[in-house]
């Protein structure tokens, strides 16, 4: 009995002491949600956290959208024929004389060959001097040289071709059937007559970004919004780059999911029920359904809208849905989740209890085993 005594103060500071250490120390996947409100504006914090409703839905459904700006959609249709800086040309020129100006004694006509269109687009012939070439077609060129040439000699015939350049060329990369470098012909003058030549797209059309790249300048659009609108199929220009790819904005799953990960959004717009549900829904052995989080940093415009007065900067919101309300999946299921967002579900309470207790009671148990090891 005086053992039982002597060790029982001991075995009840180990146990508190364990007790102690096993709640301050539980293992779980983040913060609770009474620890995400204490960081609350209203609290002292930097976090706007607000319950979703409709006006919240509303004020937020904010997304970034593509398209073309109107440099893009106003530039015209080149010619498949133009010359280009860099072409190099042969002329051929006829007179009808038997001394011409470029004839020699006994020939009709004259041949120059390998005539290089200079950076500026211009090329130097004889007698009609420095003639502007780019820009312009084949046959264009041969009017102006034939209209320079009749003040000096009657009646002279000229033509033109290109002996070597590609003339307007367009580069398409990414996922298409086939990259490479594309010239601009009659048929293929247009965006998405050019993603047809280059073996059509490799990937889902939902989920395809086309981006052209022009000079210093750039433009985007879905490839679903290509077709939809007719305004989206730009006229291409000499050396743009038309780059295909997998959309690549994504959004994190944390916490009391069915899985913890990045994520990519997959289309152009979901929602949070969406969201969850592609990484396997909430676990229903820890998720607390009262607390499902969406963190983002919303720009100072939208932040105004849904706080309902103005503020200045970007700001940390976090955003609840209590999918236990008679609306709650509702709300759910109109709130869009946007790029870089952190999707995260906190475990419910009863969860935290049942791994006190069990540290609770295994603590019990290895208090037994010490104080039998005392003893």
């Amino acid at each position: 009995m005086t053992a039982i005594l002597r060790t029982a103060p001991i075995r009840l500071v180990m146990l508190a002491s364990m007790t102690l250490l096993a709640a301050c120390a539980l293992p779980r996947s983040g913060p609770n949600k009474n620890e995400i409100f204490d960081g609350a504006v209203e609290r002292g914090g930097n976090t706007q956290v607000i319950y979703v409703n409709d006006h919240v839905t509303r004020a937020s459904s904010f997304a970034a959208t593509y398209g073309f700006s109107a440099s893009f959609r106003s530039a015209g249709q080149v010619g498949a024929d133009d010359i280009r800086p860099g072409d190099v040309l042969g002329l051929s020129i006829w007179e009808n004389v038997d001394d011409g100006l470029l004839t020699s004694l006994g020939a009709s006509s004259t041949q120059l060959t390998e005539i290089q269109v200079d950076s500026d687009g211009y090329i130097f012939v004889p007698y009609a001097g420095r003639v502007r070439a780019a820009g312009s077609t084949p046959d264009q060129l041969r009017q102006n040289i034939t209209q320079r040439l009749s003040a000096q000699t009657p009646d002279p015939q000229v033509t033109v071709q290109r002996i070597a350049g590609d003339g307007a060329t367009v580069s398409v990369v990414g996922r298409v059937g086939a990259q490479g470098v594309y010239p601009i012909e009659r048929p293929t003058r247009s965006l998405s007559a050019m993603l047809a030549r280059a073996g059509g797209v490799a990937i889902e059309p939902e989920i395809a970004v086309v981006t052209v790249k022009r000079g210093n300048d750039s433009g985007r659009v879905w490839l679903t919004d290509l077709y939809a609108s007719p305004s989206n199929d730009i006229a291409l220009r000499p050396g743009d780059l038309v780059v295909v790819e997998e959309d690549q904005r994504n959004f994190t799953a944390l916490g009391a999911l069915g899985g913890q990960t990045r994520v990519p959004l997959g289309n152009e717009t979901i929602n949070a029920v969406e969201a969850i549900a592609m990484v396997g829904g909430l676990n229903s052995g820890l998720a607390d359904p009262t607390g499902v989080f969406v963190l983002r940093d919303e720009p100072e415009s939208v932040a105004s809208r849904v706080l309902g007065k103005p503020v200045v900067g970007t700001q940390r919101f976090a955003y609840v849905l209590d999918l236990t309300r008679p609306n709650g999946l509702f709300l759910a299921r109109d709130f869009l989740i946007r790029d870089g967002d952190t999707v995260y579900v906190t475990e419910a309470p009863y969860v935290q209890w049942q791994k006190t207790l069990s540290a609770v009671t295994g603590s019990a148990a290895t208090a037994d085993s010490l104080t039998s090891i005392g003893n």
